[in-house]
């Protein structure tokens, strides 16, 4: 028997999960913002945090992607904020495939995420989706466990494997993410973080606008971000002495990145002869740790004299300096 309108109404409005059904807005959404944590069981660091804003365009779909890397060990792997920007000649509607956000039941969400809760996870994402359902902004979480990742028989289930393939198409739009970077980064120079003042989506960051896509994570974006702004000194390299003469040529040696890993630093001294080109030969060591004498005795062999130095021997003396804040117990 078919019920009255009133009775259904009725039977709706007192069942919530039915009510709320009601009130979801079925409209493709054009934008949206993803949130990605990371984590990792190696390190430091264990954590990476992305945040990726998806738009439409008249051509397509923009993404920007802003990357935060916390610090590793101290002035070898500083906090780092990345940018990347792209495309795609897909709608937003697009991109999202079959799947609307809007209208994904929260039951199901639910029930992903509980399917491994006593799980052991070494290694995984959380990402949470923010987007724009009617007059309502939904948060749509996705774990992604290490299996999710590595496994090709994990049985990913159904919109958190929608979300993974979701983000590859991201990937290909913006460049290779933290899954792609080096499981042990040691930077031989040091790399300036993105300080774009102008930028509207920064200054939200720091203002902690997005921070609520990464709740339960160890860092807030914003606090990452204010610390990449004050990054440590870079290390330095300097000609203390070099007697009876300076080179004419001076090459300075590159602190060895594995040598700041290990906070080695300190004097190195040495003796190089001038043979009748002016070119340094048998170099020998008098003292300085081992970790930086090759990078020396690689510089020194660019240094030149004066021809008519030839004979000479010349006494030098290099001082490497980290400038790392002391540890504190």
């Amino acid at each position: 028997m078919r019920c009255s309108v009133i009775i259904c109404a009725v039977l709706i409005l007192s069942n919530p999960a039915l009510a709320q059904e009601r009130r979801v807005d079925s409209t493709q959404p054009n934008q949206f913002e993803i949130g990605r944590h990371t984590f990792f069981d190696f390190g430091p660091p264990f954590d990476f945090y992305e945040l990726f804003l998806v738009r439409s365009t008249a051509n397509g779909t923009s993404i920007e992607r802003i990357t935060l890397t916390p610090a590793g060990q101290e002035c070898v792997a500083p906090g780092k904020i990345e940018t990347a920007s792209g495309s795609l000649n897909e709608s937003v509607a697009a991109l999202l495939g079959q799947t609307n956000p809007c209208t994904i039941p929260e039951k199901a969400l639910r029930r992903e995420l509980k399917r491994c809760k006593k799980c052991p996870v070494f290694s995984g994402a959380t990402v949470v989706m923010q987007v724009r359902c009617g007059s309502q902004t939904r948060l749509i979480r996705a774990d992604i466990l290490d299996k999710d990742m590595f496994d090709p028989q994990a049985n990913t289930p159904e919109h958190t494997s929608w979300t993974m393939r979701l983000l590859e198409s991201l990937a290909q739009a913006v460049g290779p993410g933290v899954m792609d970077k080096p499981m042990f980064a040691i930077a031989e120079k040091e790399e300036p973080s993105s300080k774009d003042s102008d930028s509207i989506v920064l200054r939200d960051l720091s203002a902690g606008k997005y921070d609520a896509l990464f709740q339960g994570a160890p860092n807030k974006p914003s606090d990452l971000y204010r610390a990449a702004q004050n990054p440590p000194p870079p290390p330095t390299v300097r000609l203390v002495s070099s007697t009876p003469l300076t080179p004419e040529v001076f090459v300075q040696p590159e602190y060895p990145a594995l040598a700041r890993m290990v906070r080695a630093e300190g004097f190195v001294s040495f003796k190089v002869e001038i043979d009748a080109n002016g070119d340094t030969t048998n170099l020998t060591f008098d003292s300085g740790h081992p970790m930086l004498r090759e990078a020396v005795k690689t510089a020194a062999s660019g240094w030149q004299f004066p021809k008519d130095a030839a004979g000479q021997q010349i006494q030098a003396t290099i001082k490497f300096t980290l400038n790392c804040p002391k540890r504190t117990e």
